[in-house]
């Protein structure tokens, strides 16, 4: 009898866990594991858990006036996987229908019932649902069985009945239906483990996308853009077709539909425009809910996600396959883990155009102060001149006037720096004109650094303030020594003086643009600072020592 009964019970019990087995493919019953139901999925657990309950009470074998059964599998899972909600739901209303059944047993087995989902319950809340093994399957079972049966021989009576049944059915209950919640464990595992495994695939998919197409998006969502980003998708995602589109028209198809999905013509698919209005995402699982107005068109199922920028929808991202119903939880995560990250890129795109928009502003408005202030200052220097020296003051116009013109013509563009000394000289010829043996000028210039690229107007303030602010208040003059060469892939350019130094407060005030004396000392030197921070991202390192000098350095990368 023994032997006969374990078999039954295996029977049962493979019946249960071809259910187990179905149901693991289940949307519902990967929520249950990820412990995210929403009210209504919980309630249909119940329901599912219960039912499992209740046919391991209805295939139970009929033996000494009581029953045989897999009931236990049904809740214990149920409080296991669902959690205790869940378990206990469904051992509410499978102990019920054991009671309303009847026989000596039926008030012990519905309290063992309740019991086995509470201890389930008990344990789970203990642990990480998504660390449940079989072993722990194995032994909840085992001590959920036993706890029935001391239940049963508690309450049963009479005792002796009771007794005799445990004797029975006890050993062949704890073996085989802790073997039943084991292997049920198990398949709820893998499944889990295949949800996993698919969304990390597919999130290492959209991230190997987005690092490929970021570069691209960065110029913004044009047809071009738009076209390389849809062909990348279409080589590595198992689709029909890619499109993608901005509010009015088709900015890229590729795939099949592309001989009248046509970039640069209006959107022709109902779906779409849907997609936009609502402003989430439109799944169409069959052609007509597409709504192409070529009825011709191929394709017979979308899935479509709007693509957002600073919270303004300005297009869709589209993946399409050739049959019904051909779109599935794959696509539908992988279309709206990319568009989140593309809409991010765009965003960030515009906010950089923005940027470097304000950017050139601001580096014009830079230049504009720069010109002025050298221009000040070298007709101060020339006016000093007109009453003792005409011609000379006629000759240092004619230089001022050359300076300016082709200054004028460079703009904002970068000159060499073969150039830019040039302009240097012509500054300085000025100056020398006025301080004469007063203003020595040391230049040590490396021939490979003459044809390298700098912005136009960065290394003239610097020589003007080591004059302006450094030599000439000091009654005796002083050397300015301008130092330019090539180290480690950077040109290095040193401007030094022996001037009468700035002490440490005002420096760190210039520095911030938060000095400018009477003079227009800080102009020059806070406006080159800005526009190095600008274009390279580095700064002007200045020393500086009152009574010494000053000695301001920069750094130029080479022109890529």
């Amino acid at each position: 009898m023994p032997f006969d009964l374990f078999f039954k019970l295996a029977q049962n019990t493979s019946m249960i866990v071809t259910i187990a087995y179905l149901l693991s493919k289940t949307k519902v019953f990967k929520n249950a594991m990820l412990l995210r139901n929403n009210r209504l999925e919980k309630l249909f657990l119940i329901a599912i858990f219960s039912a499992i309950g209740i046919m391991g009470t209805y295939t139970g074998i009929s033996i000494k006036g009581a029953l045989a059964n897999s009931r236990v599998i049904g809740v214990v899972v149920g409080s296991l996987l669902g959690g205790p909600v869940i378990g206990i739901g469904a051992a509410l209303i499978a102990g019920l229908h054991r009671y309303l059944i009847g026989g000596f047993t039926a008030f012990s087995c519905s309290i063992a019932t309740l019991a086995e989902a509470g201890v389930a319950a008990v344990y789970v809340r203990k642990i990480n649902p998504k660390s449940l093994t079989w072993k722990m399957g194995l032994f909840i079972g085992i001590v959920a069985e036993a706890l029935q049966m001391l239940i049963i021989l508690a309450t049963a009576r009479p005792f002796a009945a009771a007794w005799d049944l445990v004797e029975t059915i006890g050993l062949p209950m704890i073996v085989m239906n802790s073997i039943g919640i084991a292997i049920f464990v198990v398949i709820a595992r893998n499944s889990i483990e295949e949800e996993e495994k698919a969304g990390a695939l597919q999130a290492q998919k959209a991230l190997t996308i987005a690092k490929v197409t970021l570069p691209i998006l960065r110029k913004g969502l044009q047809e071009e853009t738009a076209r390389q980003v849809a062909q990348i998708i279409f080589d590595r995602v198992n689709v029909e077709a890619v499109a993608i589109t901005n509010r009015e028209t088709i900015l890229a198809h590729i795939g099949k539909g592309c001989s009248h999905h046509v970039a640069g013509s209006p959107i022709m698919t109902k779906a779409t425009q849907e997609a936009m209005d609502l402003g989430e995402m439109k799944l169409a699982q069959v052609k007509e809910e597409i709504g192409c107005r070529d009825h011709a068109c191929p394709l017979c199922s979308a899935v479509i996600v709007p693509l957002f920028s600073r919270g303004n929808i300005i297009g869709t991202l589209k993946l399409y396959q050739g049959r019904d119903h051909g779109i599935g939880s794959v696509e539908i995560e992988l279309v709206q883990g990319l568009a989140g990250l593309f809409s991010t890129q765009l965003e960030l795109a515009a906010l950089e155009e923005q940027s470097q928009r304000v950017a050139k502003a601001e580096l014009q408005a830079l230049q504009a102060q720069i010109n002025p202030h050298f221009l000040f200052n070298a007709l101060n220097t020339i006016v000093s001149l007109v009453r003792t020296d005409g011609e000379k003051a006629r000759k240092l116009l004619i230089q001022l006037g050359e300076f300016f013109r082709k200054n004028i013509q460079r703009g904002d563009k970068f000159v060499s720096l073969r150039e830019e000394l040039e302009h240097i000289r012509a500054y300085l010829s000025i100056e020398q004109a006025r301080f004469g043996d007063s203003l020595n000028v040391v230049e040590e210039i490396a021939s490979e650094a003459e044809d390298w690229l700098v912005p136009a107007l960065t290394l003239q303030p610097l020589v003007e303030n080591s004059i302006k602010h450094g030599i000439y208040p000091k009654v005796n003059g002083g050397t300015v020594e301008i130092r330019c060469w090539v180290e480690e892939h950077e040109l290095r350019v040193t401007v030094t003086d022996n001037g009468v130094g700035i002490d440490s407060a005002k420096l760190e005030a210039i520095q911030q643009k938060r000095y400018i004396s009477p003079t227009g000392a800080g102009v020059g030197l806070g406006n080159i600072n800005a526009r190095l921070k600008y274009l390279y991202g580095s700064e002007l390192e200045i020393q500086s020592e009152q009574g010494r000098g000053t000695q301001i350095s920069l750094k130029i990368p080479a022109q890529t």
